[in-house]
């Protein structure tokens, strides 16, 4: 595996732009445009929330009733959620008016949208931006770039990933780019992520990737504990590697997952790290539990723990509340076998032995939990199914940006 510099535009045949369209920021650009020049296999997975925006509506129709898409416009600012049947007009009307400009079917036309829950989409905000859109398709790096940028709302900064892995004697490229900072819990069978690949791929392939993987990585961040009306993560793959199209689970499966696996993880961790008000990505290991569905539910246990994230960002070595947070994930285990670790770039300290506190420094606890990364390992001795988890501390300014996050 390959890592390479860019995003979504990284893949053969794939184009992206950005716009100003002031839907809801001025002096900053807030729609998107992803743009496959041939059309190509597509999957999705989406919030298991019961309030589902109109977007997300949408691409589930879509990518059930059709094999491929062509193109992914979104916008930031304005969710297009809880909008009722006047946002599910406004939704159509974007991705008609996004295929009319590329020349395409509007059920080529994949949507997603991102920012304050319930304010319905101007329509004349959407014809300013889809023709800057259009002009502005690119093959460039830096196109994809500005598609990050533009998708963004609380995020300080653009998050997006590439790889090339060899199958079948070809160079295959994965890139991606993703938002999200706040309302991140995802659960999916305000996070936003499109894929796109080269490869040559069958779509019920591309689905079972995309489901197997999310599992490990999206499934397993968190930065508030809400899961989103908005969460999508849509991949494209339009073949143009053309290496011999991947039917069925074997090797070229295997290795195609892997890169997903990595460009899902990356992207993943660049989301937590980027959490509202964050100063610290928080990592929690689980190691040696008795499953690998118990080993998750315990990792995300101490992730989502606010007592566990405040004392993160006091790097404050109070293991209690890690203990604590295992305790009540539901999952049996037992405490007086249970090691607990912290971690960093600033060294590795243990801290619990067989359910007790050693003798360690806190001098040495709070210099290794000042780190940007910081990672708590916990050995639970019941097993052999790891699983790892990421979350961010909790600050005064997570408070803040969301305590008026309408005005």
């Amino acid at each position: 595996m390959n890592i390479i510099p860019g995003g979504v535009t990284a893949a053969k045949g794939f184009q992206a732009a950005a716009a100003e369209a002031n839907i809801k920021y001025k002096d900053r650009s807030d729609m998107a445009l992803v743009y496959s020049e041939v059309p190509a296999v597509s999957a999705g997975v989406f919030t298991t929330n019961v309030v589902k925006a109109a977007p997300v509506l949408w691409d589930i129709q879509l990518i059930k009733e059709q094999k491929t898409a062509q193109a992914v416009v979104l916008n930031s600012g304005i969710a297009n959620a809880c909008t009722s049947h006047i946002g599910e007009e406004i939704n159509q009307y974007m991705a008609e008016q996004a295929a009319q400009a590329l020349q395409i079917p509007a059920n080529q036309v994949l949507t997603a949208s991102t920012g304050v829950i319930g304010m319905q989409i101007p329509k004349d905000k959407i014809e300013k931006g889809i023709p800057l859109l259009k002009a502005a398709l690119s093959h460039s790096t830096k196109a994809g770039t500005k598609a990050a940028e533009a998708i963004m709302t609380t995020d300080t900064r653009c998050k997006q990933c590439a790889v090339e892995i060899q199958i079948d004697g070809k160079t295959v490229t994965l890139g991606a780019m993703v938002k999200g900072s706040g309302m991140i819990h995802p659960n999916m069978a305000t996070m936003l992520a499109v894929l796109t690949s080269d490869i040559s791929i069958s779509k019920e392939m591309l689905q079972t990737a995309m489901s197997e993987v999310v599992q490990k990585t999206f499934n397993m961040i968190s930065v508030d504990r809400d899961t989103s009306t908005n969460d999508t993560y849509i991949a494209l793959a339009n073949g143009l590697a053309a290496n011999s199209e991947i039917t069925e689970n074997g090797e070229d499966y295997q290795t195609f997952k892997e890169g997903l696996l990595y460009v899902s993880t990356q992207l993943a961790m660049q989301m937590a790290a980027d959490g509202e008000g964050a100063t610290k990505l928080f990592e929690t290991q689980v190691l040696n539990a008795d499953t690998e569905e118990h080993a998750a539910t315990l990792a995300k246990s101490v992730i989502t723990s606010n007592l566990v994230k405040t004392a993160i960002y006091g790097s404050d070595a109070n293991w209690g509340r890690i203990l604590c947070a295992l305790g009540y994930a539901g999952i049996p285990f037992d405490p007086s076998q249970t090691d607990l670790y912290i971690e960093s770039e600033n060294g590795r300290l243990q801290l619990v032995k067989n359910g007790l506190a050693t003798n360690y420094s806190e001098e040495k606890a709070t210099q290794i939990l000042s780190a940007e990364k910081v990672t708590a390992i916990a050995d639970m001795h019941a097993g052999s199914a790891n699983a790892t988890a990421w979350g961010c501390d909790l600050t005064y300014d997570y408070v803040k940006i969301n305590g008026d996050y309408r005005s």
